[in-house]
Parts: structure tokens; C-alpha cells; sequence
């Protein structure tokens, strides 16, 4: 497993001059442009952190696989949230070092490399495309995963990413699209990569499945009627960031088919990729805190609303998302850069569609306070 050289238009450098200038503004800046979340870590899980800061967890070494509490945390949260019963699937879990790491070493960790082909959306998380190109495989972007025909015949084809619901559309995508791309992976031996990090996080109105259901979820590729019952092929990612507030904790998992569940865990005990102890009990308050999760969809909710008005009310076509945290717009000039320079006139800084695949549009987080969203919602409603 060598790394291969990678490029891409994801350089955060690149918005420093619009930063800059909406710094000038009165005011100051409102930062609109990444997704790092704001409001506070629930009770439960800085509670957990700090019962574990000194116990055996912390002064040992920790189980790369997650403690038996984890595990079985993240077993119950599938059955229960998600409707996917793990043991049944034959499946498989361990945790990660936050989900961007499972993301970027997956192509590599899959034992892909020149001569194999990783599909996935053209408009999407540029670390998909990255961890492809660091082990040396070919990126092929499609317009949708779910239409299927644009992507099974093509030679080499041996995994497939998925984003539901997606960064930055906030796109869900439903069960018969998922069932229909684990079919026609399953048909030429890829592998389905599904990363759901904003699953608790949909908008769309579609129920789970699960037992005792009550936070709305998007579908999840594991559930029995999407993956037939069996896990084999499919592995499904999941953060702790987005619902919880966590994304300095590091803290996401990836379940799926055991036999390659397996095999990364072995790598990852190798190379020290383990969750922190104390981490893996707050990973374990975070899954069973349902409570501090509804709480949060409620103030996502909330602003994603607000500025869907005062995005529209400045000219965008903006419109709520079927899930996530981002509205997801047309660019007014036509031209994201040029969108840009004239929000950061008003003390506004976006995030440019060039990042994510389209030149064309703009991504608008709603991860900021409500004092930011105050001053984004006059500013928009005034023009000024």
C-alpha cells in the first residue's frame, strides 16, 4: 500500500483573498463556507470523555476493532435507527479515525490500484476522488450512481462511492436507487461504498424502517431490502460529527461486509489507526443520546429554513435540501467565483462549486451560530 500522487481543485487557500475582504466588512465576517460544526458537544458525550480520561481504556492501549461497550452501542444504533441488524448480515465494524481518514485510505485499504476504477458522483466530497488517486486507481465521476447503465459496463470498475444524503447537493438518494447500485456492483464484483455521515440529518419526509424509530434517517444501504439480506460487497460509513457535534473527537465508524471488515482492521492495527479509548466511550454516549440528536436536527432545521429565505431573497435559487447541512445553489452571475467576490462585498464567504465539481454553483453550511445567521440574514435581506 504506496501512495500515489493526487491533485485536485479542494485548496482552501484558494478563498483566502474573499476572506480577507468580507473581513473588512462591518461587522466582520460571516463564514458560511465549511462544515465544521459550532454549537456545543452534548452532556452525555463530554460525561463519558472525561468518566474515561483515566480508566483502562485510557492508560492501556485500546482495542482497534472498538471496546465491547462500542461495539455493541453501534450494533444496537443500526438495529435500532437504521433497521439493520448486523448479525444477520453476517457484517462486520470498526472504527475510525474520523471518517475522512476511512474515506481517503478505502481505495487503498480495498487493494486498489492502476488498471482499477473507482465510479463516483461527479459533484461530491473531494476526498472520494483523492483516496482514489493515492492508491494509484483510475477516478470516473457519473451524473447519478443510481442510473446505473452509465457505469457497469465500463472496464474495470471495481468500487463504487456513494454519498446519501450527498455533500454538497444534499441529494437523498432512495431504496430502490440503492438496491439497484448494489445489484449492478454485485453483477461485476465492486464493491458498494456508501457514506452516510448525514443520515440523521434528512429533510425529505422518508421514514426508517427500524425498531423503535424516532429521529427521521435517509435510507441506509444495509438494510435488508436494499442489500437482500446480506452484507457482502457493501460497507456503509458513519460519523459522529454532524450528529453529535464531534468533529474535533474524530470519531465515525464503517460496517458492512465482515470480510473486508476484517482485513482493514488488521491494517489498522498495524499501522496505530485506533480510536482513542476514552473517544471510543464517547462514540458509545453519542450513539445511544437520541435526545441531543433530535435537538440538533431541530437547530439545523431552523437555519437551513432561514437562509433558504434570504438566499432567495437575494436572487439564488436556493431551495431546503433533502438532507445534510448545506443549501446547494445556482451561482447568479453564472460563475462561482464571480458569486464570491460579491458576497464577500457584503461580509459574506461561500464556498465555491469549483471544490465540489461545478464551477457553476455555490455551497451555503449551516453550521454557524445564531448570532452569524442574524447578521447573514440582514445582510442578504438588505443587499448590503
Amino acid at each position: 500500500m504506496g501512495f500515489h500522487s493526487f491533485e485536485s481543485p479542494y485548496d482552501w487557500s484558494r478563498i483566502d483573498t474573499y476572506r480577507r475582504r468580507a473581513e473588512q466588512c462591518p461587522g466582520g465576517l460571516v463564514d458560511l463556507s465549511v462544515g465544521s460544526p459550532v454549537d456545543p458537544v452534548p452532556r452525555s458525550v463530554k460525561e463519558a470523555l472525561a468518566a474515561a480520561a483515566d480508566d483502562g481504556q485510557a492508560r492501556g492501549y485500546p482495542k482497534t476493532a472498538g471496546d465491547d461497550s462500542l461495539r455493541q452501542a453501534a450494533t444496537d444504533w443500526f438495529r435500532r435507527r437504521r433497521g439493520v441488524d448486523l448479525d444477520a448480515l453476517g457484517a462486520d465494524l470498526v472504527p475510525t479515525v474520523g471518517s475522512k481518514e476511512a474515506v481517503a485510505l478505502m481505495a487503498s485499504l480495498l487493494h486498489l490500484g492502476p488498471g482499477d476504477r473507482v465510479v463516483q458522483p461527479k459533484v461530491s466530497y473531494p476526498t472520494y476522488a483523492i483516496g482514489t488517486q493515492l492508491a494509484g486507481a483510475q477516478v470516473t465521476t457519473v451524473d447519478d450512481p443510481a442510473n446505473t447503465d452509465s457505469w457497469v459496463d465500463l472496464p474495470g470498475v471495481r468500487a463504487v462511492w456513494i454519498n446519501s444524503p450527498g455533500n454538497p447537493s444534499g441529494q437523498v438518494i432512495d431504496r430502490a436507487g440503492l438496491s439497484k447500485i448494489v445489484r449492478a456492483a454485485r453483477s461485476i464484483g465492486a464493491t458498494v461504498l456508501s457514506d452516510e455521515c448525514y443520515a440523521m440529518l434528512d429533510w425529505s419526509g422518508t421514514t426508517q424502517v427500524g425498531q423503535n424509530v424516532s429521529i427521521p434517517a435517509s435510507p441506509c444501504i444495509l438494510e435488508p431490502g436494499v442489500c437482500g439480506g446480506d452484507a457482502s460487497g457493501v460497507l456503509c460509513l458513519y460519523s459522529m460529527s454532524k450528529q453529535s457535534n464531534m468533529a474535533g473527537y474524530r470519531a465515525a465508524l464503517v460496517a458492512g461486509d465482515a470480510r473486508l471488515v476484517k482485513a482493514m482492521t488488521a491494517y489498522r492495527k498495524q499501522v496505530g489507526l485506533i480510536v482513542p479509548g476514552p473517544v471510543q466511550r464517547a462514540m458509545r454516549a453519542a450513539l445511544e443520546d437520541g435526545e441531543a440528536v433530535m435537538a440538533q436536527r431541530e437547530i439545523y432545521s431552523r437555519r437551513l429554513r432561514a437562509l433558504v429565505q434570504a438566499l432567495t431573497a437575494y436572487g439564488y435559487d436556493a431551495v431546503m435540501p433533502q438532507g445534510g447541512l448545506y443549501i446547494w445553489a445556482q451561482a447568479r452571475s453564472g460563475d462561482c467565483w464571480a458569486d464570491m467576490a460579491d458576497l464577500a462585498r457584503m461580509g459574506i464567504l461561500a464556498s465555491p462549486g469549483e471544490f465540489y465539481g461545478d464551477s457553476h454553483r455555490l455551497r451555503f453550511s449551516s453550521t454557524i451560530s445564531d448570532d452569524q445567521l442574524e447578521l447573514a440574514l440582514e445582510r442578504l435581506h438588505t443587499g448590503a
